[in-house]
């Protein structure tokens, strides 16, 4: 196996690279991109949306779920994700995280991603809208799988589906002789 190069960047290098190939909105600026299409992606975790608020409109997207969503060609897409021209701002607190996440955005080829500078903490001292609901919202789905064998979700797991697989090993088990 061929050793592979040691990393000699820091942090702040991989926040400074990402940056370099982005358009980063303030918040005024990415209200009146919100206005005009672009599509706001809330990438906080539910305890830091439930402490400070969050933005109307904005979608819930798990930062681990990011890409799969937001990936035309992903089975887990957003609905939103119909191709690699959709504007997308991503939002984390205070704008670290979102930098380094639209930049995985674009190397995707979503060349219109980018990120909020400043985050949530920002868009909130600008005076920019926030709500604070009873709950927070969920993340949202991915669209729904269209109905192939190769791209369905396994069923939830249920003392009913756990019963059934459970069953239907046994059979499986009992024709091979491996049960």
């Amino acid at each position: 196996m061929r050793e592979q190069p040691v990393a000699t960047a820091n942090v702040d290098d991989l926040l400074d690279t990402a940056r370099s190939g982005l358009a980063r909105l303030g918040p005024a600026q990415a209200s009146r991109a919100i206005r005009g299409g672009a599509i706001l992606l809330d990438t906080r975790p539910e305890w830091q949306r439930r402490a400070d608020g969050e933005i109307p409109g904005a979608l819930i997207v798990e930062r681990n779920h990011l890409e799969w969503r937001c990936d035309p060609s992903s089975p887990s897409r957003l609905p939103q994700a119909t191709d690699h021209h959709v504007a997308w701002i991503i939002c984390c607190d205070e704008g670290y995280s979102s930098s380094l996440a639209a930049a995985s955005l674009r190397a995707l080829g979503l060349h219109k991603a980018t990120d909020l500078a400043g985050g949530f903490q920002a868009w909130r001292a600008a005076g920019l809208p926030v709500t604070h609901p009873a709950h927070p919202s969920r993340p949202q789905p991915p669209q729904p799988a269209p109905n192939h064998a190769a791209t369905s979700y396994p069923a939830p797991t249920t003392p009913t589906n756990l019963r059934r697989s459970t069953d239907r090993i046994c059979q499986l088990s009992s024709r091979t002789g491996t049960g």
